[in-house]
């Protein structure tokens, strides 16, 4: 070939990538979640998936310390699924997920192990202190735990399709983008309901202009958050409200016998007190901080805070009707400052 004609091929090749690279810098990730509306069928066919999902995580790290015992070669992700496939004959389970569940559970253990390497690089550079975090064997006592899924994704707006799935119900409507590109969706399982979280690529845009003076957020115990121009935010004391059923529920759970069906019961009413308490925790300081954000649109925020440092692990305060377990001041401090920085 000519020397022209490889040089010109060069610069257009050059300049598509950098197109492209361009468009891919101006996308930005945002994750949705929402509730399902499952019937029994379809809660069995998402715990058959969340439980391929684990036992394949296990099965990977299983094969990944037997072959670090022996001294052969780490198998990877890829080759962990050759291994699958080939099972599937004398294993007829298998075919009932889809392998999504299969592959995102291996991606999954990779990942683990990537993280596990570089802590202990950290580690030994002096520059983590906490542990390296091995990967686990997963337990189905613990959780249901969840699945992933990569390809053909749909949203409409009262329901999303996923493979082999089909289509499921949401609680909420009109929530999922319609018209964006899909990179993955999630279910998983809590407190006895069932959750799809999605990830999807949009087009970034630019921030708002600030346009609103200065603001101090004051952040207490007995009033979450009391502002600079005169509003306060009263705090839910969420968990003080309900310590005493909470403790009931607690005591019957574990009076329960050990793998009988009324300890399950019993488990799965205190988790979703327990969850109950979180969400009305989570509502007061997302509507807080909406309001705090959205009303105001500040230059800047300031915010300071009256729990001292290390004072909820004492007994004495967790168990005061004030105490800093009933407030987020962390959360707060997040939440306002993400609409700032995106």
């Amino acid at each position: 070939m000519d020397r022209p004609f490889l040089e010109t091929a060069a610069t257009l090749w050059y300049i598509c990538s950098t197109f492209i690279a361009e468009e891919e810098e101006q996308k930005m990730g945002r994750g949705y979640r929402g509730e399902l509306n499952l019937n029994n069928a379809q809660q069995t066919l998402c715990r058959k998936h969340a439980g391929a999902a684990r036992w394949v995580y296990n099965y990977g790290l299983r094969r990944k310390q037997e072959a670090y015992k022996s001294g052969a070669k780490t198998p990877t992700a890829i080759d962990l699924h050759r291994e699958i496939n080939a099972l599937k004959p004398s294993e007829p389970w298998m075919y009932s997920v889809s392998k999504c569940a299969f592959q995102e559970g291996l991606r999954d253990l990779d990942a683990a192990f990537k993280h596990f390497f570089r802590k202990c690089r950290l580690k030994k550079a002096g520059t983590w202190k906490g542990s390296c975090g091995y990967p686990r064997f997963k337990s189905r006592k613990k959780a249901i735990g969840g699945a992933r899924f990569t390809g053909s994704i749909r949203v409409f707006p009262d329901a999303i399709q996923l493979p082999r799935l089909g289509l499921l119900r949401l609680k909420e409507h009109g929530y999922f983008p319609l018209n964006s590109k899909i990179s993955s969706a999630t279910i998983h399982e809590q407190a006895g309901r069932w959750f799809v979280s999605i990830c999807v690529h949009e087009e970034a845009k630019d921030p708002q202009p600030a346009t609103g003076n200065v603001i101090g957020v004051d952040l207490g115990v007995k009033t979450l958050a009391t502002l600079s121009d005169g509003r306060t935010f009263k705090n839910p004391r969420a968990l003080r409200k309900k310590i005493t059923a909470l403790k009931r529920a607690s005591r019957r759970h574990s009076r329960k016998a050990k793998g009988s069906r009324n300890r399950q019961k019993a488990k799965l009413r205190l988790s979703r007190m327990h969850a109950r308490i979180a969400n009305v925790r989570n509502n007061a300081l997302h509507q807080a901080t909406t309001q705090i954000v959205a009303r105001t649109r500040a230059r800047c925020r300031a915010t300071a805070c009256d729990c001292a440092r290390g004072f909820e692990h004492y007994r004495h305060a967790q168990k005061s009707p004030v105490g800093p377990s009933h407030c987020g001041c962390g959360h707060v401090r997040v939440q306002a400052a993400n609409p700032v920085q995106s």
